[in-house]
């Protein structure tokens, strides 16, 4: 029997944020800080669309390095504290253990996780890309004290 695409879109989202960054190349981009690590739980793509479901690991005082993504993202945090940062050097956003976050698609939306705890920060993330899309676009600084 035949899904349709946007009904696994859904279910996979409500999975994510219900039960359970990040490098390619470019000039003068902030790669992830070291030992951090993504591995794919799982991967299928459904017509024009990539659903990915990656684990991500942050050491404690890392960070993902300024990126964006060419979809929407859906992630929560298993273990530690994500502490999120829009272009604007701002937090936007303060997330621990149980916390679900959206990461809308696009190059307005350049962003940076932290892990400004003292244990590592593990993440599920599920992403939804167009076929193809690398996880993350890694973008410059934005022009913030912090990497």
């Amino acid at each position: 029997m035949p899904i349709e695409r946007h009904g696994l879109r859904t279910g996979l989202a409500a999975a994510v944020i219900a039960g359970s960054a990040l490098v390619s190349g470019a000039a003068h981009a902030t790669p992830p800080g070291p030992g951090v690590s993504g591995r794919i739980i799982w991967q299928r793509t459904v017509g024009d669309t990539d659903y990915i479901m990656r684990e991500i690991t942050l050491p404690a005082g890392q960070s993902t390095g300024w990126h964006h993504h060419n979809g929407t993202l859906y992630g929560r945090v298993k273990q530690g504290t994500l502490n999120h940062f829009g272009a604007t050097c701002e937090s936007d956003g303060v997330y621990p253990a149980g916390s679900s976050i959206v990461e809308p698609p696009g190059p307005a939306n350049i962003h940076i996780g932290r892990n400004l705890g003292t244990t590592p920060l593990v993440l599920d993330v599920l992403y939804v890309l167009p076929t193809g899309s690398p996880l993350s676009v890694d973008d410059p600084n934005p022009g913030c004290d912090f990497q």
